[in-house]
């Protein structure tokens, strides 16, 4: 029995009794040559023994086992493959003669000095007025404004037999003029003279009748355009220039239309040897006499009316 404890004394506590602790079991001799893989492995799960008339399964692998690099899985998904990748290369477009019409003219281009002086008098316009580049002006024989591209063989050749038969053209710039000449003017032009123009004019409009090729259908009018309206703009007064050239080749030019105003492309060139009576004597009986018309035409230029600046090449 334990003593009664006295008043005033602290109360002694006793620590509880140690259990004396497990020893892991000894290992079986039987056992000590066994293969270590019968022991379940840390990473497998232990299985439930089966129970009576049930199959037993085979034990699932771990998922942390690691597969062969053959057996493993490929992505599906988008892959975060950043590297670079060629850019497919693009043909260079191919421009089929056969879908479009083309806007084309015959001719004679103005030389490049008398270019140069009528590009001194294109520096006094003012206002919206857009001048026509020095190395684009010339002389319009016949305006094809829709040209089917597989008649542009026959064309050339029509270029041909006219040009052996003319011979060069002695050409003379006169005063300038506006369309309209009254009202809001769209057109600034300088008038050109010279023996054989209207009959050359007249020859490739005939051979372009027989070729089935339309033209604008207008009279002959021979002028050069110097500069084309896009708004409010002033006149100039009129101007007479002492210039001109002898004309020794017919071209035929492609009009292209931009923004900034027509592109012309030159196509051929044909160059004049010849004798031109010949041609207007053969088409005598078909074509009527132009030289009356000629005489009695005003000297002042006058443009269609429904002509629009842009359709003046």
């Amino acid at each position: 029995m334990s003593k009664p404890q006295k008043k005033g004394q602290p109360l002694k506590l006793r620590a509880a009794p140690r259990r004396p602790t497990e020893r892991p079991a000894e290992p079986n001799p039987s056992q000590a040559n066994a293969s270590p893989a019968a022991e379940p492995s840390a990473y497998q799960e232990t299985l439930p023994e089966p129970q009576q008339g049930q199959p037993s399964r085979p034990p699932q692998r771990s998922e942390r086992s690691e597969r062969p690099a053959s057996q493993k899985p490929r992505p599906t998904g988008p892959t975060d493959d950043k590297r670079p990748r060629s850019k497919p290369t693009r043909d260079a477009p191919v421009y089929d003669t056969h879908q479009a019409n083309l806007r084309l003219f015959f001719a004679l281009k103005v030389p490049p000095e008398v270019a140069e002086q009528l590009g001194a008098a294109q520096k006094n316009l003012r206002g919206n007025w857009r001048s026509v580049r020095a190395d684009q002006l010339h002389v319009t024989l016949a305006y094809l404004p829709g040209v089917d591209p597989a008649k542009i063989d026959a064309l050339k050749k029509l270029g041909e037999q006219v040009a052996a038969q003319t011979a060069p053209l002695s050409l003379k710039l006169r005063g300038t003029g506006y369309f309209p000449n009254e009202g809001s003017p769209r057109v600034w032009f300088v008038k050109v003279e010279a023996e054989g123009l209207e009959e050359l004019a007249a020859a490739l409009r005939l051979g372009l009748t027989e070729l089935g090729v339309d033209t604008d259908n207008l009279a002959f009018k021979a002028h050069i355009t110097l500069a084309r309206k896009k708004g409010a703009a002033p006149r100039l007064p009129p101007k007479i220039f002492d210039l001109g050239w002898d004309a020794g080749a017919v071209t035929l030019y492609r009009s292209h239309l931009q923004k900034t105003g027509p592109i012309y492309e030159n196509l051929a060139m044909f160059k004049l040897r010849g004798e031109f009576r010949a041609t207007i004597m053969s088409s005598a009986e078909s074509t009527p006499d132009i030289t009356a018309d000629i005489a009695s035409a005003p000297s002042q230029l006058d443009l269609p009316t429904d002509l629009s600046p842009e359709d003046t090449p």
